[in-house]
């Protein structure tokens, strides 16, 4: 299991009800169904990963986030995660505010375009850099809008959504990744 994904379910309290947008194939559901809560379902836009979350036992529904977290009622769930799928969408504010509007509160990873390697990789060979958790390359990459961890606090605090926990203790510069836990 990914790194990250112990990171996320370790925020995820015990007994919770938990959504997955954009769960894959389902690998985070299952372990947080094993260990923390048997009550998580999952939304997954590709039918592929959808068949693979059922062949796991998981509840899942496929559908398009930007459109279909709407059939969702208002604070349905304790957690909504979204796990490096937020720069993808066309729309990443209106997948925050339906996040925050479907979930109690929801726990957002992003790629941390503002990483050490990724901004030395831009100065000195002065391509788009491809790591680990941006294995693409510029013209076939999912990630329409690029973000720091900074860029997304900054972000936060000008809408108002408290930030209750991240990894900003290793700052914009030091994280690949940037976990939050946000809430209205």
């Amino acid at each position: 299991m990914k790194k990250e994904f112990n990171v996320i379910a370790n925020l995820v309290e015990k007994n919770a009800k938990v959504l997955d947008v954009g769960c894959g194939d389902g690998e985070l559901m299952k372990y947080i169904n094993e260990n923390i809560t048997n009550d998580i379902r999952g939304l997954e836009i590709l039918k592929s990963n959808v068949q693979k979350c059922i062949e796991k036992g998981l509840t899942v529904i496929e559908g398009d986030a930007e459109k279909d977290l709407k059939q969702f009622p208002k604070s349905s769930f304790d957690y909504v995660i979204l796990s490096q799928t937020l720069q993808a969408f066309l729309d990443p504010e209106n997948v925050i505010n339906e996040l925050l509007r479907v979930g109690k509160k929801a726990i957002v990873t992003i790629p941390n375009f503002g990483y050490w390697k990724v901004r030395l990789h831009l100065l000195f060979r002065g391509t788009m850099p491809i790591t680990k958790d941006l294995p693409n390359e510029w013209y076939n990459t999912p990630n329409l809008h690029m973000c720091t961890i900074k860029d997304f606090v900054n972000y936060c605090n000008k809408k108002n959504i408290k930030i209750n926990s991240s990894n900003l203790n290793y700052k914009n510069l030091f994280s690949q990744l940037g976990i939050f836990v946000i809430e209205r």
